[in-house]
């Protein structure tokens, strides 16, 4: 006689999603080392594209109903049934006591997700993992009450960073139906979401690193022509915290006699600002907005440029990056990186021995990327170093290793 193996519930804010390769990195890996998943979004996909990753997942991929009112059959079906679980008065208590503090209709939507979500489990699902600590915890949260499930979370950056400590606190202590564990990609938000929980061991540590595998080995950089423009390129979404505004000001400031062309990939709601900033700095003529891109395109372009510029900050309410992994993709390609020292990103670059970490501002900015290109051959060697240390300190495989290892612990005690 064969029996099933235990399914884990994985709780996603949308499936697939270009910008979220590490979490299409990580599933596709927790596969491979034997876990049995179940995928549950909470909406369903905006992007154009998809990753080559988001092909390899084998496990079926379910949508919740991003706004009740989209299935109100599907939402009354699951209110009748969740009313019988066991954990619903205290899922309810719960969601009061939220909501007295939170009165959003966001709240309202992440309990009747809850409530799909609990009525519709396979009842070999014995474990729920949310990514990200705000809405998509929050759902699971509510459906481990309701169901008596255990669960946990990863958390990553604005989720940390943007959510009231009230709400963190509470999803990090057992007196509240916390998680029985979380994992976060950074020592820095690591050490705030211990001195929130009521037990430090509850939070691990987890780099996402890279499956170096799915990479090709760097090209053999050469030194720039002189008379050749200065490739400069940068990932990420057009966003506030990415600060792209300030690089453009910081291109405006370099000098007629530094030939150069900016390349930018990705999506995100600032794009018409950026492009008008652009314009009116003079600059637009030297820029490529490339859009979403899947990440072969991501690194076909790294393997064909000179400096990897990515100058996060600090968002207006709070919100900041983690540590992204297009700064460890750069580094797989030998490609030299110029960042910021914001958050996390200087536990993989040590200024002036991985690369070059300087402060936002456009004329900071400015002198750095002329300073690299008086002195690329520093940049090399740099690239060398941050390549090194993505080989012998940020692989992906341990991380994995220790989060299944969590995971199975949760789910074998939950059986």
């Amino acid at each position: 006689m064969t029996t099933t193996p235990a399914r884990l519930a994985v709780l996603v804010k949308g499936w697939p999603r270009l910008s979220e390769t590490f979490i299409a990195q990580e599933l596709v890996a927790l596969e491979d080392a034997g876990l049995t998943l179940e995928l549950w979004s909470l909406r369903h996909p905006t992007d154009e594209k998809t990753h080559p990753l988001h092909d390899r997942l084998k496990a079926r991929v379910n949508y919740l109903p991003e706004y009740l009112e989209d299935d109100p059959p599907r939402v009354r079906r699951a209110l009748f049934s969740a009313r019988r679980l066991p954990g619903f008065k205290d899922a309810v208590r719960c969601f009061r006591a939220d909501y007295a503090r939170d009165q959003t209709e966001n709240r309202i939507r992440r309990f009747g997700q809850a409530c799909v979500l609990a009525h519709e489990l396979p009842q070999d699902v014995t474990g729920l993992y949310a990514h990200f600590l705000h809405t998509p915890s929050s759902v699971a949260r509510y459906a481990a009450i309701l169901t008596g499930l255990p669960w946990s979370f990863s958390a990553h950056a604005k989720d940390i960073w943007t959510s009231p400590d009230w709400e963190l606190r509470e999803k990090l202590s057992a007196q509240s139906f916390g998680a029985q564990f979380g994992a976060t990609c950074t020592a820095f938000g690591a050490e705030h979401l211990r001195s929130l929980a009521d037990r430090t061991d509850r939070v691990d540590l987890v780099y996402h690193g890279l499956d170096l595998t799915r990479f090709p080995d760097p090209p053999d950089r050469k030194a720039r022509k002189p008379d050749a423009p200065l490739a400069l390129m940068s990932v990420g979404r057009l966003v506030e915290k990415k600060g792209f505004d300030r690089l453009i000001e910081a291109l405006a400031l370099l000098p007629d006699t530094l030939p150069w062309h900016w390349t930018h990939i990705g999506g995100g709601t600032l794009k018409d600002q950026m492009q008008d900033l652009a314009a009116a700095k003079g600059v637009a003529d030297r820029i490529t907005w490339r859009g979403a891109c899947d990440q072969p395109e991501v690194i076909a372009e790294m393997r064909t440029s000179d400096l990897f510029v990515l100058p996060s900050r600090i968002a207006a309410d709070g919100d900041r990056d983690g540590l992204p992994n297009v700064l460890m993709e750069a580094a797989s390609q030998r490609l030299p990186i110029l960042a910021t020292p914001v958050s996390a990103i200087p536990e993989f670059i040590d200024t002036g021995v991985h690369g070059i970490l300087v402060d936002d501002a456009p004329d900071s900015l400015a002198q750095a990327i002329r300073d690299f290109a008086a002195r690329q051959d520093k940049g090399r060697a740099f690239a060398d170093a941050a390549y090194i240390r993505l080989k012998t300190e940020f692989q992906m495989q341990p991380g994995i290793n220790q989060l299944t290892k969590r995971l199975r612990a949760m789910m074998r005690d939950a059986a």
